[in-house]
């Protein structure tokens, strides 16, 4: 792998305003890019023989509402070369006025779902994404509810939703098929 200043300097010479930082916690090198260049970033950690990322590992999202740092949000890329063992994350820092970056799922098909996910939970949206919609909450359900500004509590919106009530002991069934 290549030393985090390396790093810097290949990213800085690609990317030029694009490009943030590289810092490093515990062997683990991130790069931090603004989310305009987050494809053309990824593309790159991809086909680059000196990094060789073939495989996302992780894709979330992390709200940084009261932290502060390059903008509110930030998606974060866990990519790895599974010839070398190769680990390196990117972040990308998108703004809270226009939460959008673009789709990794042209470079990988695990981003599908996962864009899913950071879409519902917290708003961010993926141009060029196949099937950009909620995964886990109602689609009609207004709010994004892994944002800090959410409350803990939430807004009312869980007494309309259906309650399954069950008890110890007694017997339900799905599709043909009894349980107890």
């Amino acid at each position: 792998m290549l030393p985090a200043d390396q790093i810097r300097t290949v990213m800085h010479d690609q990317f030029q305003a694009g490009f943030l930082e590289v810092t490093e916690f515990r062997g683990m090198t991130t790069i931090h890019v603004k989310g305009k260049i987050v494809l053309e970033t990824l593309r790159m950690l991809k086909s680059d023989p000196r990094f060789a990322c073939n495989f996302l590992a992780d894709l979330t999202a992390v709200d940084h509402l009261e932290k502060g740092g390059h903008a509110r949000f930030s998606v974060v890329y866990h990519l790895l070369n599974q010839h070398d063992g190769l680990r390196i994350v990117l972040q990308a820092w998108v703004d809270e006025e226009l939460p959008v970056l673009d789709s990794a799922n042209e470079l990988w098909r695990t981003a599908d779902w996962q864009e899913r996910e950071v879409y519902d939970l917290f708003g961010i949206r993926f141009t060029g994404h196949p099937d950009l919609r909620r995964i886990l909450n109602p689609d009609d359900f207004k709010y994004h509810p892994l944002r800090k500004d959410y409350p803990l509590e939430g807004r009312g919106e869980r007494s309309d939703f259906p309650v399954v009530a069950r008890t110890v002991g007694s017997k339900w069934s799905d599709r043909g098929r009894t349980f107890e």
